[in-house]
Order: structure tokens, then C-alpha cells, then sequence
């Protein structure tokens, strides 16, 4: 078995993820990060860091972290952390390519003793199922005898620089007693938070699933909510302002439910769920609801330009915000694009602006061109769809400076007052 004194690790993925991992374990023991980017691996060893979640500051303080896109510089590694991405697919189902790519890839590095703790979002089940053998196939080891395997979902939120990867409690799980009380132990190397030990690999994955799938839908019902009062005419925000004088009324906002988690692992519950014969309905259902927000706001957005006589088609319309959340550049599974693809169903011109994201990264994820500038006079519609404070500074009359003469502002976020918009989420 393992010691903490022998322990070299490998974390698998540098992105929003892997990579405060590897920096909070590089303050204190051998870490190799790796990523099959190269260009990734140039950007850190530069001490920079596009996703922002980590500063040139705290890169540094790492003494004891290198990066390298060669898997043969993982062979000294004997804990092996796999932070890589798990999307679905344009069917809505699980895509573990990434998954198992890394599994085949750790495989051939692997050795007697070694484990492997997964952190991506998986089904209950996945690591035992789809994982491990691949890692046996490729090694030629045999599980819970040569290596063994661990599950340790991520909680990590983009942007977020109050909750970080060590104030956080922390989820382990170990495929034997031992194993998971040994991942516990290096998880609390740096997890000031602490941990909690679950009995199973399938009892930590359930668990990180539930986690979004529990917010999915509360945050679908309030989504229908918003449906039945803009049609009574009623002001959300001014309802949940009232109804969150109750102690025990949960706050949650409407809007469009995208990002690497909440609008993704629902999926993964729900596929399981099928493949074992029970069709879920509450989850599918709020899941639905969520990804129809889109058609909705576009199908708002134009009632209100036919209401001040704005001729739709061949329209100028401007979508402040792109990425998934507020002054964040993460733009996975970002729900903006709904909009923008619906708009063009109408033969809309749109520009979208957002200062915190890498257009060329847009351009490759999307096919879409984010603007750099903005002019004033220009639109006909102006879609408030992300709360950058960029976006909270301007102020409703800078923001209404963009429309022409007559146009419709449409605020999703309720970053303006009621009175300030045209419409409202």
C-alpha cells in the first residue's frame, strides 16, 4: 500500500478543474500536470492562466508542480487524478470518449499499487463499468489486486473566488477500505475544508450528480413559474422578492441553466436511470423545461418588437453576455447560444459582446464571431444576458445608448430595475 511519503501525482486535465487541483497539490508534494494540449502546457509554463481560475501568483507558489503534454513523463506517478471533461452529446446523451481516452492513456503508464481517483461527472456506476476496464486492458493489471481506483467528484465553480478548491468539503471514495481511506488522507493534504468519506464509488458519483440535478430543477420550477406570470403580468423577481421573506423559501432566480455541471449531469442520472429500466419523469421534465428558456426569451423578445412596430426580420440585435455564468470566460455548454441559433431561425442579424471570453474560442466552439466593439444607434433589440459587472457599471442609460430610436431591452439577469427594461425574464 502506498505512503503519503512515496506519493508522486498526475493530474489528467488542466482546465477549470484540474488545474487548482494541481496547483494546491504541487504546494506540497511531486505533481505532474498533464494535458494533451500542448499549447495549454505553453501557456503554464509561461505562468499564465486563460481560465483565470488561478493567478500568475499562485502558479508560482507551486514549486513542486511541472506540466507536460508527454505521457512518458508520468511513469514515476503512482496517484493518478482524472479531472477531465464528460459532455453530452447533440442527443443528449453521455459522452465519455474523453473519459475513456484518459483511461487507455493512464493504462499504459500504469503500475502495480498505483491508483487511480476519477473526478469527472460520471452516472453511478461509470468508473466500475467503463473505466477501470479500460485501464486493465491496456496495463494488463488486474483491479483491486495490481491497482486500485478511488471517485472524488470535482464541486469546483468557475469564477467563483470565494468558494475554491481547498474551503470546500471534499467527497472521497476508494474501491477497497483501504484504498479510500488512503485518497482520503491526500485529499486532506489541502482540503482545509475537510472531507467526507463515502461508503462507495457508486455512493460519491450518485452524490455528485444529485448535487445539479437537485438545482436543475428547482431552478426549472421557477423557470415555469416565470412562464405563468409573464403571462398574467405579474414580475417575478417582485414575487420571489416577497415570497423569500419566508425562512424557509429557497432562492433560486430564473434563467438560462447551462455550464460544465448543472446542465449536464442531470443527463447522466437520467441515462442510467433508462438503461436500468425506469423512465424518470420529474427530472427529464424540469431538464426539458430548462433547455426550452431560449426559444422562450427569443419568442418574448419578438412579441415586444412587433408590439413597438420593429420589423423583425433582417433586425440588429445585441446580446450582452455569452459565457455560462457572470464574470467568468467560461463558455461550456453555455446557454446563450439557444438565443443566438433561435434568432437566426427569425433571419435576425446578431452581435454578441462579451469582454471576459476568447473570441477564437467562441468562433471554434460555436461558429460565432463575438464583437470587440460596440456602437452606439445600432440595434433594434439589446438582450441583457449574462451579469457582468462590466455590464452593471454601464447602467441602463450607456445600455439603452446601444438601441436605436426605438428598440426593445429585454434584461434575463434583473441587473436594471423593473422599470429600467422593456422585459423580463
Amino acid at each position: 500500500m502506498l505512503q503519503l511519503s512515496e506519493l508522486k501525482i498526475a493530474i489528467i486535465g488542466l482546465g477549470y478543474v484540474g488545474l487548482p487541483l494541481a496547483v494546491e497539490f504541487g504546494k506540497q508534494v511531486p505533481v505532474v500536470g498533464f494535458d494533451i494540449h500542448q499549447k495549454r502546457i505553453d501557456e503554464l509554463k509561461s505562468g499564465q492562466d486563460h481560465t483565470l481560475e488561478v493567478s500568475p501568483e499562485e502558479l508560482k507558489q507551486s514549486t513542486h508542480l511541472t506540466y507536460t503534454a508527454n505521457l512518458e513523463d508520468l511513469k514515476d506517478c503512482n496517484f493518478f487524478i482524472v479531472t477531465v471533461p464528460t459532455p453530452i452529446d447533440e442527443y443528449k446523451q453521455p459522452d465519455l470518449t474523453p473519459l475513456v481516452k484518459a483511461s487507455q492513456s493512464i493504462g499504459k503508464v500504469l503500475k502495480k499499487g498505483d491508483i487511480v481517483v476519477y473526478e469527472s461527472t460520471v452516472y453511478p456506476g461509470a468508473t466500475e463499468e467503463v473505466c477501470i476496464p479500460e485501464l486493465e486492458k491496456v496495463s494488463g493489471l488486474k483491479f483491486n489486486q495490481d491497482f486500485f481506483a478511488g471517485y472524488s467528484p470535482e464541486r469546483i465553480n468557475p469564477g467563483d473566488k470565494l468558494h475554491r478548491v481547498t474551503n470546500i468539503l471534499k467527497i472521497t471514495s476508494g474501491s477497497t477500505p483501504e484504498v479510500a481511506d488512503f485518497v482520503d488522507q491526500v485529499y486532506n493534504l489541502i482540503i482545509e475544508a475537510g472531507t467526507h468519506k463515502a461508503t462507495s464509488i457508486k455512493v460519491a458519483e450518485a452524490a455528485k450528480v444529485i448535487e445539479n440535478t437537485q438545482r436543475d430543477v428547482n431552478i426549472a420550477l421557477i423557470n415555469e413559474l416565470a412562464l405563468i406570470f409573464n403571462k398574467m403580468g405579474i414580475d417575478t423577481e417582485a414575487v420571489l422578492e416577497a415570497a423569500g421573506t419566508k425562512w424557509n423559501f429557497l432562492p433560486f432566480r430564473p434563467g438560462l441553466v447551462g455550464g460544465h455541471c448543472i446542465g449536464v449531469d442531470p443527463y447522466y442520472l437520467t441515462h442510467k436511470a433508462q438503461a436500468i429500466g425506469y423512465h424518470p419523469e420529474i427530472i427529464l421534465a424540469g431538464r426539458r423545461l430548462n433547455d426550452g428558456m431560449g426559444a422562450y426569451v427569443v419568442t418574448q423578445l419578438v412579441k415586444g418588437m412587433l408590439k413597438k412596430r420593429i420589423q423583425v426580420e433582417d433586425a440588429k440585435v445585441l446580446i450582452l453576455g455569452l459565457s455560462f455564468k457572470e464574470n467568468c470566460p467560461d463558455i461550456r455548454n453555455t446557454r446563450i447560444i439557444d438565443i443566438v441559433n433561435e434568432l437566426k431561425e427569425y433571419h435576425v442579424n446578431v452581435d454578441v459582446y462579451d469582454p471576459w471570453v476568447d473570441c477564437a474560442e467562441a468562433e471554434h466552439e460555436y461558429g460565432i464571431q463575438p464583437v470587440s466593439t460596440l456602437t452606439d444607434h445600432s440595434y433594434d433589440a439589446i438582450i441583457l444576458a449574462v451579469a457582468h459587472h462590466q455590464f452593471k457599471e454601464m447602467g441602463v442609460e450607456k445600455i439603452r445608448a446601444l438601441g436605436k430610436a426605438e428598440h426593445v431591452l429585454y434584461d434575463l439577469k434583473y441587473v436594471l430595475a423593473q422599470s429600467e427594461s422593456d422585459l423580463r425574464l
